[in-house]
C-alpha cells in the first residue's frame, strides 16, 4: 500500500540568493517515515524562492550566485518592484525560472543522489527571510 507522508522544514535565510543544503534534513525525514521505495517532493512555499539540486561547495555557490545576478540582476528595473514598491523583481523572476519544488526517487530509504549532488533551497529576495518547505514522501514501507 503506498502511504504519503507530509513535513516541513522552516529554515532562516537571508536572501539575495542565500542557498542552504537540506539533503540531511530531507533524509532524515524519509529515514522517520519508513518509506523504503518511492519518491519525495520537496516544494518552497513563495514566489521568491527555488529549490534543486547541485554539488554544494564554496566555488560552486559562489559561480551560481554571479550567474544569477548575470541573469537578473538585483538592480535590474522590473515593472513589479515600480509597482510594488518592494525592489524585489529581480527575486520573483530567478525563483520562477529555476522552480519551486524537486521531486527526487528513494530506493533503500534514502534519496536517490549523484556523489557530488545535494538538494538546495536558494531564496532569492532581497531580506532576510523564514522560509517554509514542504516535503511530501510517497511510497511503500520495507
Amino acid at each position: 500500500m503506498m502511504e504519503i507522508i507530509t513535513n516541513d522544514i522552516y529554515l532562516n535565510t537571508s536572501g539575495f540568493s542565500d542557498i542552504h543544503d537540506i539533503t540531511g534534513k530531507v533524509n532524515q525525514l524519509i529515514s522517520d517515515s519508513k518509506i523504503n521505495e518511492g519518491f519525495c517532493h520537496i516544494f518552497v512555499v513563495g514566489s521568491t524562492a527555488s529549490v534543486s539540486t547541485m554539488e554544494f561547495e564554496p566555488a560552486l555557490v559562489q559561480d551560481i550566485k554571479e550567474k544569477l545576478e548575470d541573469f537578473a540582476s538585483e538592480k535590474m528595473r522590473s515593472h513589479h518592484s515600480e509597482t510594488w514598491g518592494d525592489d524585489n523583481g529581480f527575486s520573483h523572476i530567478r525563483a520562477t525560472f529555476m522552480g519551486p519544488g524537486i521531486t527526487v526517487p528513494i530506493r533503500n530509504g534514502g534519496c536517490i543522489l549523484g556523489t557530488w549532488q545535494q538538494i538546495v533551497l536558494l531564496d532569492h529576495d532581497n531580506r532576510p527571510r523564514e522560509r517554509h518547505l514542504i516535503v511530501q514522501i510517497i511510497g511503500k514501507r520495507e
